[in-house]
């Protein structure tokens, strides 16, 4: 009784003191080097941001919400800096005419639209401290970008920052229905408020605008992939029209997804065929209908023909056909079409890993200039791990986009900590070998290789109504992450981890050194204590939340053993040219290297080959004693998390504190659970004996088998 009086006076105490998760990175707390807090208020004593537009008004709102409490200290703002001593310049040469005593031109026009650049600088003897861009939504991007210099206890001095978007539509996909359901969501309901608008827009879609402008993302697909055709009609249009005004200053654009079959349901056509002429002049009309209603639209996101969504197969055309039709009725207006990757029809085929190129790669060069392809990273559904997807090098006539899931479905949803931003680069940093070494996913994504104007790169959201929101304390780091790598996918996972880190909690060197080890280890461990080795798609059924590598019946691409194939002789999906040859689809270099059993990496093994049980692994332990002792691994790998932060309690306020004590607690129980039951089921085709240091199961297989969670966040209606 006395634990539990103890814990609500922690969590009341927290939450009197704010520390609820809401303000994610944007905490602002004041910074806690004296020294550079003092110099900075000295250099930022005037701040001239002048409110010309709504994107600017949005920088100087920020700059009047942040500088005060980092400074400890209130900056007098004016609209010229006059004779002041220092002060802190923002804007663009047009609408700040101070700037053009720098002559910066030379130095922004390579910066394009977004871009910015920051620099400490002189006028006329006085200090200067300059956010410049080329346009407002830059110096936006500016602002935050000072603000995080200043939040993670950087010096103003000699600042000379020059910074802009590798990729050009950076964008959350939002699995969001009507109802406000979100499907994989595991922070509660939507954020869109879809009965209460357009009267009423929460103050928190202006937060969640100010956290996405502070990473650079510019665009939001509101609507889940699972497309609902009423989103088109006018009552919802005026919703999605309140929404995108709130959004616009902070750079956000709005896109929704397009059913295809919208033509028949809403517009009382017979047919959908994209070459129908009646079909064609509804989608036009509608999109003029929509431009009206939202000028600034971004365009559609469309899933079509996968998992029983229509699409042009139905009338015998293919994926072109159907994203040219609403690409030549966005045109006019400058909107795109994002035209999903992830296919695989009603009929199983040798390998659902194969589908996708197969059925796009020989469409390439047949799309409008305005579509993108959009990939997932791998070639089955955001698993663990999976090798880069075939497609990306594959289709060098059309842009391709990046599709990376910042929910966590198979990833422990809201309850384990896993920092994704490790996921993400790995995914960037492969090497397709399309057009020689250094021709990575992320040099096709963002149109470099290929030579595209146009590119776009996605994730897909964990954000909902929870307080936090994205449920789990540390979730936020992997919306944050995708945000920075989308900007500049050169970054690192180990630079963004401990900005995040430096503004969610503080700039604490012993928090720092503790913390973001457990962040950069996570995935690894989620990978060991799940599917190592390349094992893929173990999960159970439906909530994909634990695990089920016995889960049989029905579809056969929907079930475990159809990825694990263990027998006797032993265990992985066999993708070589003895097997579904899914390897041709990879350029030579990187299929002769994944090919040949030595040579393929031990992280994607049993993905492309069915190896022996006895086979040695470059430990020289058997693979069965390898996998055992991966799942052991990564079990005691969460327990050592566990350890780490709980000598963080000085360090964190208590109310993060207990809630992530209470969901490592979870994650364990979880992991020991994952690994019991897989050892035990593979066990039963292995005939092999539990090599010693891994911890015997405590249950029997029956037990796991049994497990029923009904409950699991994100799954049913």
């Amino acid at each position: 009784m006395r634990a539990s009086l103890l814990t609500l006076l922690l969590f009341a105490v927290a939450v009197l003191r704010g520390e609820d998760g809401y303000r994610l990175w944007l905490r602002y707390e004041p910074i806690s080097n004296p020294a550079l807090r003092h110099s900075a208020a000295e250099a930022l004593g005037t701040v001239v941001c002048p409110a010309s537009s709504p994107t600017l008004q949005a920088a100087r709102d920020e700059l009047q919400l942040a500088l005060p409490s980092l400074l400890d200290a209130s900056p007098a703002f004016a609209d010229m800096a006059g004779n002041a001593s220092s002060a802190l310049l923002v804007g663009t040469p047009e609408s700040l005419p101070e700037l053009q005593e720098l002559n910066l031109g030379d130095a922004l026009k390579p910066l394009g639209n977004e871009g910015f650049l920051l620099r400490d600088t002189k006028v006329a003897g006085r200090r200067r401290i300059v956010v410049a861009a080329n346009s407002d939504v830059g110096a936006l991007y500016g602002v935050f970008a000072l603000l995080r210099h200043l939040q993670t206890n950087e010096p103003l001095d000699g600042l000379n920052l020059l910074s802009a978007p590798k990729i050009q539509r950076r964008l959350l996909n939002h699995w969001d229905n009507l109802n406000r359901w979100v499907e994989r969501g595991y922070a509660g309901l939507s954020l869109w408020d879809w009965f209460n608008l357009p009267d009423y827009v929460s103050p928190r879609i202006r937060d969640y605008a100010r956290a996405n402008a502070s990473i650079g993302i510019n665009g939001a697909v509101l609507t889940n992939v699972n497309a609902n055709a009423q989103v088109l009609t006018p009552p919802f249009l005026d919703k999605v029209a309140a929404l995108a005004g709130t959004l616009r200053p902070y750079g956000i654009r709005v896109y929704l997804t397009a059913r295809f079959s919208a033509p028949v349901e809403l517009g009382g056509l017979k047919t959908a065929d994209p070459l129908d002429p009646s079909v064609r002049a509804w989608w036009k009309d509608k999109v003029a209908e929509i431009y009206r209603a939202i000028p600034d639209f971004g365009g559609f996101l469309v899933k079509a023909n996968s998992e029983g969504q229509p699409g042009p197969q139905a009338y015998g055309r293919n994926h072109a056909d159907g994203a040219n039709l609403l690409a030549d009725a966005l045109a006019p207006h400058g909107g795109i079409v994002m035209w999903r990757a992830f296919v695989y029809d009603q009929n199983v085929p040798d390998d659902r890993a194969k589908q996708a190129y197969t059925e796009f790669k020989p469409l390439d060069g047949q799309f409008r200039d305005n579509v993108v392809v959009q990939i997932k990273n791998g070639p089955i559904d955001f698993m663990p791990r999976e090798p880069f997807h075939p497609l990306f090098g594959a289709m060098p006539k059309t842009p391709l986009g990046l599709e990376l899931q910042i929910t966590q479905e198979y990833l422990g949803a809201s309850i384990h900590l896993v920092y994704l931003g490790t996921l993400f680069k790995e995914a960037l940093a492969a090497d397709t070998h399309a057009e020689g070494p250094g021709s990575t996913v992320a040099r096709v994504v963002d149109g470099s290789l290929d030579r595209h104007a146009l590119s776009v790169i996605a994730g897909v959201a964990n954000t909902g109504n929870e307080r936090n929101w994205t449920g789990h304390p540390i979730a936020a780091a992997n919306w944050y992450a995708f945000g920075r790598l989308a900007w500049d996918h050169e970054a690192t996972p180990d630079a963004i981890a401990d900005e995040w880190i430096r503004m969610t909690f503080s700039n604490d060197p012993t928090l720092l050194s503790t913390l973001k080890p457990v962040l950069l280890e996570s995935r690894e461990a989620a990978v060991d204590y799940s599917m190592p080795l390349g094992l893929h798609h173990l999960m159970a059924r439906d909530h994909h939340y634990g695990p089920g590598p016995w889960v049989d019946g029905g579809r056969a691409d929907w079930t475990a053993p159809y990825y694990h194939r263990a027998d006797a002789a032993g265990i992985g999906f066999d993708r070589s040219s003895t097997g579904s040859k899914a390897l041709d689809q990879y350029a030579p270099p990187v299929r002769d290297e994944w090919e040949n059993l030595p040579t393929c990496p031990e992280a994607l093994l049993l993905w492309f080959h069915h190896v022996s049980w006895d086979y040695r692994m470059k430990s020289g332990r058997t693979l069965w004693d390898e996998l055992c002792l991966r799942y052991q691994h990564g079990v005691d790998s969460v327990r050592s998390f566990q350890k780490a932060w709980d000598t963080l309690e000085p360090k964190v306020d208590p109310a993060r504190f207990l809630h992530v004590q209470a969901l490592l607690r979870h994650q364990e129980r979880d992991a020991r659970e994952w690994r019991d039951s897989c050892i035990l089921y593979f066990q039963t085709f292995s005939k092999r004996p539990i090599p010693t240091g891994v911890e015997p199961a405590e249950h029997s297989l029956d037990f796991y088998e049994a497990v029923k969670r009904p409950d699991v966040p994100g799954t049913g209606q």
